[in-house]
């Protein structure tokens, strides 16, 4: 139970010792005895493990690939979590030492940021010339796409245990002062994805809190794009009047069309894991000029296209079966709760924010591909299953928390 309650709260840190715990934490559980537990996805999870081999074994390059099938690994945090962390007390402590590790690993970020504004300054260079393209704010990870999607994710979970959970009546200043330097350091980090994922995941969470705070958020919006630094608020105009060479939007274009080049040619198996960053050159459509915006050309900047294009489009369809059975659940369990606080609440709610992020985000980028914020998403996934079963009662019970029936 421990090691996979480090496991899972180390990945902020460091993958090397959350996955190493990860292991440990395996072996111990075989070694127990223990029922091993599997939320009920698996049908999908294996179909798409399975569609991934197959893509792999018809692709030509095998060996190229296995990187693509060792992350498999990576869902083993959902067996050692949904099999040990078995006091819904437990996915709590989880939530909110990730809303403390957010916050420290917020607090490197914002030295980082510091000595990159300093930087910029004896470069006598334009800070946004210099941090957007590829100097951003990284925390204990080694990119900052990384960084910010761990930070949206403890963010959300940290906002549904405030809004939902019992337990957030007490020393509420604390997690008040971790969302703020998790908020703070998700805006700093300047991706716009993350910016995208926080802003739909927080929606769903206000619209089943408070929905009148929702009629404020475009005057607060509006008013801190107004009163933002100059840099924020032209990151934030990028959208739609991206900086050539800076701002990644013909970059990712380049990515897409590709994509969907590679989708038409190769639609049942795809080019086999890892085949989109071997073969990219050969599928870009002729009428895009070279040479190509600048940007990383190593996957397609969209899970969507990513893993259709990697993996075929059957596979897809089983990632987005799973994804979508996910979400299913959480709202099934949800309505059967009865009025109140709860942990099953909090953590419900925080599993589809995340979720509803997670599918945003990845519109512009290929998060799910990532082991750190993989095996994030798979521990929300994991505690939202958890919040699920009925046998299990929270440790801090409200008079009118329900109990979700199977």
């Amino acid at each position: 139970m421990w090691l996979a309650f480090a496991s899972a709260g180390s990945i902020l840190i460091s993958i090397a010792v959350s996955q190493i715990l990860l292991a440990l934490a395996v072996i111990a559980l075989l070694l127990s005895g223990e029922r091993l537990r599997w939320p009920p996805i698996k049908l999908p999870m294996l179909l798409f493990m399975f569609g991934t081999v197959l893509s792999l074994a018809f692709s030509g390059e095998p060996a190229a690939g296995l990187p693509g099938i060792r992350k498999f690994y990576v869902f083993l945090i959902l067996l050692v979590v949904f099999s040990t962390l078995r006091d819904l007390a437990l996915a709590r402590y989880l939530m909110l030492s990730w809303a403390g590790l957010g916050a420290l690993v917020a607090l490197r970020g914002f030295v980082q940021f510091g000595a990159k504004v300093r930087e910029a300054q004896q470069l006598h260079i334009s800070f946004y010339n210099y941090y957007v393209p590829g100097d951003r704010i990284t925390g204990f990870m080694s990119h900052w796409m990384t960084f910010s999607g761990q930070e949206m994710f403890a963010l959300l979970m940290l906002a549904a245990f405030l809004f939902y959970a019992p337990a957030a009546l007490r020393r509420t200043w604390l997690w008040l002062l971790c969302a703020v330097l998790m908020s703070l350091a998700v805006v700093l980090g300047m991706t716009r994805n993350s910016w995208l994922g926080c802003g739909i995941g927080g929606i769903y969470l206000i619209w089943f809190w408070r929905r009148w705070v929702l009629a404020v958020l475009p005057i607060v919006a509006v008013l801190a794009v107004l009163f933002a630094p100059a840099d924020l608020r032209e990151r934030f105009t990028s959208v739609i009047h991206p900086r050539t060479g800076i701002d990644s939007n013909a970059h990712r274009m380049v990515t897409w069309r590709t994509g969907l080049e590679i989708i038409r040619k190769h639609p049942l198996l795809g080019l086999g894991p890892e085949g989109v960053k071997l073969h990219f050159d050969e599928y870009v459509p002729a009428d895009i000029p070279r040479p190509l915006p600048i940007g990383w050309y190593g996957h397609l900047h969209n899970i969507y296209l990513q893993f259709a294009a990697e993996r075929g489009i059957p596979t897809m369809f089983m990632l987005m079966w799973m994804l979508g059975k996910i979400g299913w659940d959480f709202a099934r369990g949800l309505r059967v709760l009865a009025p109140g606080r709860g942990d099953r609440r909090f953590l419900l709610h925080g599993g589809i924010a995340v979720l509803l992020a997670t599918l945003s985000a990845g519109f512009f980028e290929h998060n799910l591909g990532d082991s750190e914020v993989l095996t994030m998403f798979l521990v929300v996934v994991a505690c939202g299953y958890l919040a699920l079963e009925p046998e299990l009662v929270p440790s801090e019970v409200t008079a009118k928390e329900g109990v979700t029936v199977a």
